[in-house]
């Protein structure tokens, strides 16, 4: 792949911007969008459901939600999440439940929930994406709120907003190439690629505005840097990087030697890679790794015009046990309190997602800004 100067790109939290952008849709009807939203029949049926389900609890509970989520026998999921498949295969092999997916990238995914809000048309049961876009559809009143005792057992920061519940974290680390980046030679610190010997071997993503914030957050507000200071360090590390669009992408090129090092990896992108063979990692042989590890929440949302409630809470419910594992046997983070932690002992920093929310304006333009000084690929 060649490489050529940096043109802006629409980055990951300008998506919230499109809750003031939608206006009102060309197909909108009387019925479609705000306070038609929430007196429209699915509205009312829908919440009278979960409030029920809401109050009940132990096998009582379990055992209304799956008679009553059979009864209704399908659900339709929107989501970003690339291993939704295996969480479906899970799903229908417990329940006899059929299961719709609409599968997109995570601003798509918000668009067309909105789209089809703002035109009357209420398609989605359960939303399953990022803490950000999860954020937004909270803000614009698309869901309702999910109360259980799994709810209770997830970890503090992936239950701040009422209205949705964190499934497993992303975890955004420093990878390597092991073939290009000898043991010993891993870098230390994101300092340490902001200097000349790692010019041209790194790449960032273009959409990385929420791991941008947080490590704005964390070395101004935790460490006293200047703001000028923290612009001037990270335009030196853009400097030195391919940018690329998509963690996926990213991994790949990693895994061919398109470049030495990723400053914002998935943790379990560089674990799936490395157990199918790729000269990957993320943690030294002897050491720690690049630290702070920031995190950020993925999570799930009851869809307040629901038209299969029961199905949609089981299917929370079901993301919070069994599909724990599935989320495991992806290499990916958990959202349960106690369970396994690939994390623990290390330094991490969350995304400071109510600041990415009520200014997106500012952090957008200021990592476009950053970026800018790479060169993205083709």
């Amino acid at each position: 792949m060649r490489n050529r100067p940096l043109v802006p790109l629409v980055s990951l939290a300008a998506v919230a911007l499109m809750t003031s952008a939608c206006g009102g849709s060309p197909t909108a009807t009387a019925e479609g969008g705000g306070g038609g939203r929430d007196s429209s029949a699915e509205a009312v049926a829908a919440a009278e459901t979960y409030d029920r389900l809401n109050g009940l609890s132990g096998q009582e509970r379990t055992d209304e939600l799956v008679a009553c989520a059979e009864e209704e026998g399908e659900l339709n999921v929107y989501t970003s999440n690339t291993d939704m498949e295996k969480l479906i295969d899970g799903f229908t092999d417990e329940y006899d439940i059929e299961v719709n997916n609409y599968r997109a990238n995570s601003e798509s995914v918000l668009q067309r929930i909105l789209q089809e809000d703002e035109a009357g048309y209420y398609g989605a049961d359960v939303l399953e994406t990022n803490a950000l876009e999860l954020g937004v559809a909270s803000d614009e009143g698309l869901l309702h709120p999910y109360e259980s005792e799994l709810r209770d057992s997830v970890r503090e920061e992936g239950r701040e907003d009422e209205n949705w519940t964190a499934t497993r974290f992303n975890a955004f680390v420093v990878g390597w190439n092991t073939d290009l980046v000898p043991p010993g030679e891993e870098p230390t610190s994101f300092e340490e690629l902001a200097e000349p010997q790692w010019k041209g071997k790194v790449s960032l993503e273009v959409g990385d505005v929420d791991w941008f914030t947080a490590l704005h957050d964390y070395y101004v507000e935790e460490q006293g840097m200047s703001e000028d200071e923290f612009t001037e360090f990270m335009t030196r590390l853009a400097s030195n990087s391919q940018v690329a669009k998509g963690h996926t992408t990213q991994g790949e090129l990693l895994s061919a030697g398109q470049f030495a090092v990723t400053a914002s990896s998935y943790s379990h992108t560089i674990d799936k890679a490395a157990a199918g063979g790729a000269p990957v990692a993320w943690r030294p042989a002897n050491g720690e790794p690049v630290q702070p590890i920031v995190v950020r929440p993925n999570g799930i949302g009851l869809v307040k015009t629901a038209t299969n409630p029961c199905a949609a809470t089981l299917f929370v419910d079901y993301e919070l046990t069994g599909g724990q594992e599935v989320f495991a046997e992806a290499f990916r983070i958990g959202a349960i309190e106690g369970g396994e932690d690939p994390l623990e002992g290390l330094e991490v920093f969350p995304v400071p997602e109510e600041k990415l929310l009520e200014d997106p304006d500012t952090w957008n333009k200021a990592y476009e800004d950053v970026v800018a000084n790479g060169q993205a690929l083709d």
